[in-house]
């Protein structure tokens, strides 16, 4: 059963029309993503499935008793208290819940009430158990720490919270409220990749229904199952993940291509027939032919090619407006040379960057590196030798000093210990995160114009190719969104001859289309590429190495190959790690355990295994426990002794899986 259906949902601001003929619905279990380009309304539609804002045409039907959870980009949320009271304002329930069933601990003392009494126990406390009472806070320190929060932030009042923060803090209080169905505008801003992966997996996991906007392309291929394409005045649906969207798409306009060619072809035999024969022995049979020409191309041209063919006339002419007068032969051959592909292509980055000044084999070389700063060490590193046509992506969580590294490697920034070498014959262009090559105050096309010494007319030509059109050249670079200023650093990155480029976070603010371009541009690039982003579908297209700041280590960890193939690696040793302690607890006899390399970590694992052993004890005896209450005994002082006794054992269990989740 749909648990929300849109029905030919429009928006408009004005004149301007944001979408149109939007129609989707979403069952339990669905994850859809919403992808489209910067612009094309995908925030505005979700306003509207909320309530938040109104159609301009249109319905939304919700099923009855839906409920739902709504997480937007703007820091807006209305949280009071503490994170970890905001986080247990969810469980408010379980509270009364706990005083209701306290309550009837204390009247089991009556005799004449003690039957009653305890039946309404009995079930009060099944139900309590059954969804989630006696486990609650355990989920919240889950969720929380899941979301990259640690245990000390959680008597940090809301107030203090940065924007990040509050977004994070707001997402763990709406997974813990558990609604029907979750829309969800980028919710991987603000996650670091650690954040993201435990997010994937807790929606995969997900029972209920999810809506999801975002830009990050590795994520809705781990969350997501169908994919809601929005173009301008169209929409399309595809079924699965976002690489099966990526065939499916493919294949679809390959096919969609063909059948136009062939369609077009056959129009164009008959505008020849036409022209032979509208003046010879068969012109009636050649004036017929024009007049069914003559109405095919009007619908072709108003409702599509594929739509026009398909169907019968009957259906066709209730949809358009078909004139009654006949074409001229020339102008039915003009407008059906002039029939447009109905594969969708928008507006898209013309990038080009250019190597053509071949580098020296060894491009950076570093020996006993130290990355910070003078009152701050970040991490050492191995002994570095980036080689030619090699792209390493730098990854870690934030604020590990990724950029920190790349300002070390460019000599902005010295290194507390050690030496960086770069190699000959190097031509460095540098992408900065924060754009500071950008000058605030300068226009557009002065930045352009500034770089090459080029005429107005020229310049204007070259940044339409980076979709600033019309007026958008003359606007301050400080006027400009994140995805403006983005593709303005990247056109004048495009005009350096370059063979080794320094790239921190170039995807930031770009919407899929422009991501995929500059994907394709830098796996085509022959020269050198260092690479930082939270981009993990883009460092796994085009990224040979790895290397990834160890925060707990404060070292960096170098993998030679690529993302998918270091996820791989790590799963299989994890799995290895787990068969051996299964090994381990259901021997008969001790092995003895492999060394270990220091002291602090055998007291770890030693400590862990004890936590494990303990949890695994306190959950049969719990077990025990919540079947006795199920079944309550007719003596009330034995309920109450077992009902004290569970929740101290639960509260027991709980601190335990804290202390386990910390050594984890």
């Amino acid at each position: 059963m749909s648990l929300i259906t849109v029905s030919s949902l429009s928006k408009s601001y004005g004149p301007t029309d944001i979408f149109s003929g939007v129609s989707f619905s979403v069952a339990k279990g669905a994850r859809m993503a919403i992808v489209g380009p910067n612009g094309i309304g995908k925030t505005s539609l979700l306003r509207i499935l909320v309530g938040a804002d109104e159609a301009t045409s249109g319905t939304v039907t919700r099923s009855r008793g839906v409920k739902t959870g709504y997480l937007s980009q703007e820091a807006d949320f209305e949280m009071t208290g503490t994170l970890w009271e905001a986080c247990e304002s969810v469980f408010s329930h379980f509270k009364t819940e706990q005083e209701e069933l306290h309550r009837l601990e204390g009247l089991m003392s009556d005799p004449a009430q003690v039957d009653e009494v305890m039946a309404r126990y009995g079930k009060l406390q099944d139900d309590f158990e059954r969804r989630g009472g006696y486990t609650y806070l355990t989920k919240i320190r889950q969720v929380l720490s899941g979301l990259g929060f640690s245990e000390a932030d959680y008597q940090l009042s809301i107030d203090h919270l940065s924007g990040g923060q509050r977004t994070r803090g707001f997402l763990a209080r709406l997974l813990l409220s558990d609604p029907d169905l979750l829309l969800l505008d980028e919710p991987t801003n603000h996650l670091d990749i650690a954040a993201v992966e435990w997010l994937e997996g807790y929606l995969s996991q997900w029972e209920g229904a999810a809506i999801i906007v975002s830009h990050d392309r590795y994520f809705l291929d781990k969350a997501c199952n169908v994919i809601f394409e929005m173009f301008p005045g169209a929409t399309e649906i595809y079924r699965g993940n976002y690489s099966a969207y990526l065939k499916q798409r493919s294949e679809r306009a390959a096919r969609r291509q063909e059948i136009f060619e062939s369609e077009k072809e056959k129009l164009m035999k008959e505008v020849e027939y036409i022209k032979r024969n509208v003046s010879g022995q068969n012109v009636l049979q050649a004036k017929g032919k024009l007049k069914r020409l003559s109405r095919i191309l009007q619908a072709i041209e108003q409702i599509g090619m594929e739509a026009a063919l398909n169907q019968k006339w009957s259906e066709t002419a209730s949809e358009v407006s078909v004139t009654t007068s006949i074409m001229g032969v020339e102008e039915a051959e003009r407008r059906v040379r002039g029939l447009q592909s109905p594969v969708r292509m928008l507006p898209n980055l013309h990038l080009r960057l250019s190597s053509e000044t071949r580098s020296g084999d060894m491009v950076i070389r570093s020996e006993n590196l130290k990355v910070g700063f003078s009152d701050k060490f970040l991490f050492s590193s191995p002994n570095i030798d980036l080689r030619r046509g090699d792209c390493a992506a730098l990854i870690g969580p934030n604020g590990a000093g990724k950029s920190t590294f790349l300002k070390t490697v460019l000599g902005q920034i010295p290194p507390l210990a050690g030496d960086v070498t770069l190699g000959a014959s190097l031509k460095i262009g540098y992408f900065a995160q924060a754009h500071e090559g950008l000058d605030p105050q300068k226009s557009v096309i002065d930045e352009i114009m500034d770089a090459t010494n080029w005429l107005p007319q020229k310049a204007r030509e070259y940044l339409g190719k980076y979709l600033f059109s019309g007026d958008d050249a003359f606007k301050k670079v400080y006027m400009l969104s994140g995805g403006e200023r983005g593709r303005l650093a990247l056109a004048k990155l495009a005009l350096q001859d370059t063979n080794l480029l320094l790239l921190d976070e170039p995807t930031n603010h770009l919407d899929i289309p422009s991501q995929e371009i500059l994907e394709a541009v830098l796996d085509d690039y022959q020269g050198t590429i260092m690479l930082v982003t939270h981009d993990r579908y883009l460092v796994d297209a085009v990224a040979t190495q790895i290397w990834e700041i160890d925060t707990d280590e404060s070292s960096l960890v170098i993998f030679k190959g690529t993302y998918s193939q270091m996820k791989d690696e790590r799963e299989k040793e994890l799995a290895r790690r787990l068969a051996a302690q299964a090994e381990v607890i259901v021997t008969t006899e001790p092995r003895k355990a492999k060394s270990v390399s220091t002291k602090e970590e055998r007291r770890k694992n030693a400590q862990k295994q004890e936590l494990e052993n303990k949890i695994a004890a306190l959950e049969t005896e719990l077990g025990e426990i919540g079947n006795k209450l199920a079944n309550p005994p007719r003596d009330a002082g034995e309920v109450i002794k077992l009902a004290k006794e569970y929740d101290r054992v639960q509260k027991e269990m709980d601190v335990k899986l804290a202390e386990w989740e910390v050594l984890q």
